[in-house]
């Protein structure tokens, strides 16, 4: 229904194009087209070119009101033949004596509705108001009701329809002076507001609507002179001044009209780039390259494109996090939100601009936003691991100063109550007695011997007191094996740091446990580097590269010659 619809109107307004054209050759002392050639392909090309741009924008959804009154102003730009002796019919007649002015009003509502269709200032609403109520109401219905066409000596005109008690020649003068006045007032009153409101546009808004406010002040100017030049005569007639500002006014009725083309078709080219670029992006796409894309499509350099991700974050594609600042235009795909653009103010202000980067760039923004998830995951991942580690030495250091403040201490203790007792019994101690306390003596030594020992596999306490350096240096002194330190760093690391390669040293000294094992760890750029070379290094080394990868760093086994194995930790540190 709505495509039938569209193409009755379009087929009404080409017959009343051609039939306009025919009165105004009918009569064409009394009309602006029927004159010559030039002026009647300069009245259809006019009407017609109106015509064609407000079916293309009615058939558009956002554009649809911007539409109806481009075909609006395309009729009314027929109509001002109408009013012509050679109409032939009273009621074409009157509908000319009543409407032959309402281009004028139609064309500036277009202007400043572009490019939706809606005037949303009340300035503009105001002046559009004096414009209808001019046009339509004082030069038309009013104006219509006191023309008596036999008063007026046109005899050949058909009968007014809307004459009300036999008119007045007077009161039809006085009226058209009125809306002479009244259209002078208003075109130059919308001329000042739509050149004002273009210059506190943005820049982005500028562009797009330049051209059709441009085109729109040029005929209301051309107007406003054809108003000026009617005032002594009381009536707008047709001599040769008048010939020349109506050609003028179907200029600029052409120039709007090819504006309003142009910005579709400088849409069309965005969504072609975006499509070929897109394409050109989905063969090889570089994590982040959309956003470097879409910035030079659109021209805006400080464009920035975020992906939200889970508990609300907002991610770029490498999953750094995104504060988005300025104009937020979301990404809707599906009714959901996937990604959001921040940009210059008024980017967006061209029709469903937004909806066509969602659409030609679909795929591209599904894969970004799929990696920044997946990328997002991993960071989760490696975030969990590291809370583990720290939470499993946190508690290795508890336990060992658990052990400390608790067991060690009653076995101590114990070994001095011990001693008080032998010390008390004196010389007199029974010989059995005192061999038995004797041997509880050894029992504790040695029980404090090994809880020593297992405090220290647990979390060596010098290492948490006084650095990764002085920890591997008394590891050396407590193993069997010979270990010859190269270099060890002085300066303390974070806990987690220093953690992971004592742990790396220490795992290859308890696995090598009889060849000369050479250790040696340094500072490299942003890393701590830790080298363990032994006649017997373990192939299997799972558990160091989950303890070093846990802070993102990575654990190897280069062999060498004469057997020689070397495990290298590069780590990431922070001093």
């Amino acid at each position: 229904m709505a495509r039938a619809l569209r193409f009755a109107v379009l087929a009404a307004g080409l017959a009343a194009g051609v039939f306009s054209l025919a009165v105004a050759r009918g009569g064409a002392g009394y009309s602006f087209g029927g004159g010559s050639a030039f002026a009647g392909i300069a009245e259809l090309a006019a009407g017609y070119a109106l015509l064609g741009v407000g079916v293309a924008a009615w058939m558009r959804p956002r554009q649809a009101r911007l539409g109806s009154i481009l075909v609006a102003a395309s009729f009314a730009w027929f109509l001002l033949e109408w009013n012509n002796p050679a109409a032939g019919s009273a009621v074409v007649f009157t509908l000319g004596l009543v409407l032959y002015a309402a281009a004028p009003p139609l064309v500036a509502h277009a202007m400043l509705a572009y490019p939706d269709g809606r005037v949303g200032w009340w300035p503009g609403r105001l002046g559009l108001a004096l414009g209808y109520a001019g046009s339509v109401l004082v030069l038309g219905l009013l104006a219509a009701a006191a023309f008596n066409p036999v008063a007026q000596l046109c005899a050949q005109c058909p009968r007014n329809l809307l004459l009300a008690g036999g008119g007045s020649s007077g009161a039809y003068g006085s009226l058209n002076r009125a809306g002479f006045y009244l259209g002078l007032t208003w075109s130059l009153l919308l001329i000042l507001l739509a050149a004002g409101d273009l210059a506190r546009s943005t820049p982005a808004r500028r562009r797009v609507a330049a051209p059709v406010v441009v085109a729109g002040c040029a005929y209301l100017g051309v107007v406003a002179a054809d108003f000026a030049h009617s005032l002594h005569r009381g009536f707008l007639g047709n001599d040769g001044l008048d010939h020349r500002l109506w050609l003028g006014e179907a200029a600029a009725l052409c120039a709007l009209s090819l504006a309003v083309t142009c910005a579709w078709v400088r849409a069309r080219r965005t969504r072609s780039a975006l499509a070929r670029l897109v394409i050109e992006m989905g063969e090889s796409p570089p994590p982040g390259g959309l956003r470097d894309v879409l910035a030079g499509v659109l021209h805006d350099p400080t464009l920035r494109l975020a992906y939200p991700l889970a508990g609300g974050r907002l991610a770029d594609a490498r999953c750094r996090a995104v504060e988005l600042t300025g104009e937020i235009t979301p990404i809707v795909r599906g009714g959901q939100q996937v990604a959001f653009l921040s940009h210059r103010p008024g980017l967006f202000a061209e029709p469903a601009l937004a909806e066509e980067v969602a659409a030609t760039a679909r795929l591209a923004l599904e894969n970004e936003r799929l990696q920044a998830e997946a990328r997002a995951q991993l960071e989760d991942l490696r975030a969990s691991r590291a809370r583990i580690v720290r939470s499993g030495d946190a508690e290795r250091r508890r336990l060992v100063r658990d052990l400390h403040d608790g067991a060690q201490q009653r076995l101590v203790t114990l070994a001095l109550a011990l001693r008080l007792a032998r010390t008390r019994l004196g010389s007199g101690l029974d010989p059995a007695l005192a061999g038995r306390l004797d041997e509880a003596e050894d029992e504790l030594r040695a029980a404090l011997a090994d809880l020593r020992e297992l405090a220290q596999g647990i979390f060596p306490v010098i290492l948490a007191e006084e650095g990764l350096a002085a920890a591997v240096e008394a590891l050396a002194e407590a193993v069997p094996v010979p270990m010859e330190i190269i270099a060890l760093p002085h300066e303390r690391l974070g806990p987690p740091v220093e953690a992971a390669a004592y742990f790396v040293v220490s795992e290859a000294v308890r696995r090598d446990p009889v060849s000369t094992l050479k250790v040696s760890a340094g500072r490299r750029d942003s890393n701590l580097v830790v080298e363990v070379e032994g006649d017997n290094m373990p192939a299997e080394i799972t558990d160091l590269q989950d303890r070093v990868g846990a802070l993102d760093g990575t654990v190897t086994v280069a062999h060498g010659p004469g057997g020689r194995a070397t495990i290298r930790a590069d780590i990431p540190c922070e001093s």
